[in-house]
């Protein structure tokens, strides 16, 4: 499953191939309330067909009828700001007080498209840095701390996979959550030294790896970009990943299982030289307490709850775990 600006770049890059005329809008920045963050990305055809979104439909129209009128972004880069004045947010639908600035580029050149389409087939991050005077665009490799930024004269966008999960498991449930996780721009890597599961493993773009848990927690050498999910409950296999995984700077690390089992496993972990600390960092039961019980629904939580962490959300603070205490994923995948 392609993440969002992943079917924006595919999509510019094969409508250019065909001889469309493209335009590539990039959201550089915002004020106040806005629909999509800065990176979000919309490619407008020179028909109007369109793929991607930088405002949740409030601005598109606007950009749609530009483009097939020609009027902007006809030969080189250029900037906009939506919403500047309260009568701007009004018309195009914008939050009260939000402003978007975007950078409107003519696509001229298939090849860096494609060559930043090629790096995340190859997992690899890619900055793709866009001259706003001559609208060439040149790429180079990029860190997992890179982010977009824009001084007037050159958009520099990071694509690929900034953040990246471990599946320990690879089970029907990892199956889901490996989608879920792909649509996020997640790199995902499934451990599963167990042949009756690696066999049938069959999610495009997930790789997986047959190697002890451990040993592979140790060689991703884990950063703050990183997650681990476990999901087999063998504590043969996601005890000793944990171990590692919660020592690790992972900004999320959780494990599939009852309150009872958990509680066990916590007893576990804390018989080898885990700090209360670290222990303390462990999601378990995983995943938002939304009454789960199929795997795609477990996933959903699972997906869910990650997302909050990363994007730094104090769960209790919204309610979110104040539901029925028994309803925490239970079952077994």
């Amino acid at each position: 499953m392609d993440s969002v600006d992943l079917q924006v770049l595919k999509s510019a890059a094969a409508w250019r191939a065909e001889g469309h005329r493209v335009v590539l809008a990039t959201v550089t920045e915002t004020w106040g309330s806005s629909p999509r963050p800065p990176g979000a990305m919309l490619a407008v055809r020179g028909d109007g067909l369109v793929a991607g979104s930088v405002s949740g439909g409030c601005v598109e129209d606007d950009l749609i009828d530009k483009v097939r009128e020609c009027s902007l972004a006809t030969d080189k880069p250029e900037t906009t700001i939506y919403g500047i004045s309260k009568e701007d947010a009004q018309r195009f639908g914008l939050p009260c007080g939000g402003r978007l600035q975007l950078v409107l580029e003519p696509v001229q050149d298939v090849a860096t498209l494609q060559g930043v389409l090629d790096g995340i087939a190859r997992h690899e991050l890619i900055a793709r840095r866009l001259d706003m005077k001559t609208g060439v665009a040149t790429l180079d490799r990029a860190s997992r701390n890179d982010v977009l930024a824009f001084d007037d004269n050159q958009l520099t966008t990071v694509h690929g996979p900034r953040w990246r999960v471990l599946i320990i498991g690879a089970g029907q449930l990892s199956r889901y959550v490996a989608m879920m996780a792909q649509a996020l721009d997640y790199e995902v890597i499934v451990c599963d030294p167990r042949e009756e599961y690696a066999i049938t493993w069959d999610v495009p773009g997930a790789r997986l790896t047959r190697d002890m848990p451990d040993d592979v927690v140790t060689e991703l050498n884990l950063d703050s970009h990183s997650a681990v999910v476990a999901v087999t409950h063998d504590p043969k296999l996601d005890d000793l990943a944990l171990i590692e995984a919660l020592k690790s700077p992972s900004f999320y690390v959780g494990a599939l299982g009852s309150r009872l089992n958990t509680q066990k496993r916590r007893e576990r972990l804390a018989q080898f030289d885990l700090s209360q600390e670290e222990l303390a960092r462990l999601h378990g039961p995983v995943g938002l307490r939304i009454g789960s019980k199929t795997p795609p629904e477990i996933a959903v939580a699972i997906i869910a709850e990650m997302t909050a962490v990363r994007h730094g959300v104090v769960l209790e603070s919204v309610g979110i775990k104040t539901l029925d205490p028994q309803a925490s994923q239970t079952v077994c995948i």
